[in-house]
C-alpha cells in the first residue's frame, strides 16, 4: 500500500502540475486528489518541494540509465530528454519558472553531463586525453547544452529544439573531435 500511495501522490502532482504554476499547488489539494490523508503524504515527503525532487531525480535516473550504446552523438543522446519536454511541456515550464528552479538546474546539468561524457566514452581518442582535459572539455560542451536548453526554456518552448538542435550538430559536425584531437596532441 505505500507504494501505491507514493505512486498515486506523485501522479497527482505531476496532473495537478500539468494544469497550474507550482506555487498555487497544495498538499490539501493533492492529498484530496487522492483521497488519502495529510499523515499520508508527510509520511512519503517532508513538502513539495521534496516531492517534486524526488520526481526530478527519478527522471534525471531514468534518463542515465536507458541511454543506449547506439547513440553516434550528442543529438542521439539528447533527443529523449527534448521529447520528454515536449510530451511534458506545461510541467517542465511550470516547474522552470517556479522557486524551485535551482532544484531543476541541477538535474539538467545532470543530464547534459551524461549526455556529453557518455558521447565521449564512446569516442577512442579521449583515451589519449588527460583526465582534468577532457573534464574541462565536458564542462564546455555541457555549458553549450544548458545554455541552449535553457534558452528555449526562456524563451516559452516556442519552436522545436530538436530541429534547432539537430542543425547545430549538423553545423558544427567534427567541431567536438577536431578539439578532443586537439587536446590529445598537446598530452601526447
Amino acid at each position: 500500500m505505500p507504494t501505491f500511495t507514493k505512486a498515486a501522490i506523485k501522479a497527482t502532482f505531476i496532473s495537478l502540475l500539468n494544469k497550474k504554476p507550482l506555487n498555487k499547488i497544495t498538499v490539501k489539494e493533492i492529498v484530496e486528489e487522492c483521497g488519502i490523508n495529510r499523515n499520508s503524504f508527510y509520511y512519503h515527503f517532508d513538502d513539495i518541494p521534496s516531492l517534486l525532487e524526488e520526481i526530478l531525480v527519478e527522471e534525471a535516473d531514468r534518463f542515465v540509465a536507458t541511454e543506449t550504446d547506439n547513440n553516434t552523438s550528442v543529438y542521439e543522446s539528447l533527443i529523449s530528454v527534448i521529447d520528454y519536454a515536449f510530451s511534458n511541456k506545461s510541467v517542465i515550464q511550470h516547474i522552470y519558472n517556479s522557486a524551485n528552479r535551482t532544484t531543476f538546474d541541477v538535474y539538467l546539468n545532470r543530464i547534459c553531463t551524461h549526455a556529453i561524457k557518455s558521447y565521449f566514452d564512446k569516442l577512442e581518442i579521449t583515451k589519449n586525453i588527460a583526465e582534468d582535459d577532457l573534464d574541462a572539455m565536458i564542462m564546455y560542451y555541457k555549458c553549450q547544452l544548458v545554455g541552449f536548453i535553457i534558452d528555449w526554456l526562456g524563451g516559452g518552448m516556442k519552436y522545436d529544439l530538436r530541429i534547432k538542435m539537430k542543425r547545430i550538430c549538423e553545423l558544427f559536425e567534427g567541431s567536438m573531435e577536431s578539439a578532443l584531437d586537439r587536446c590529445a596532441k598537446i598530452n601526447a
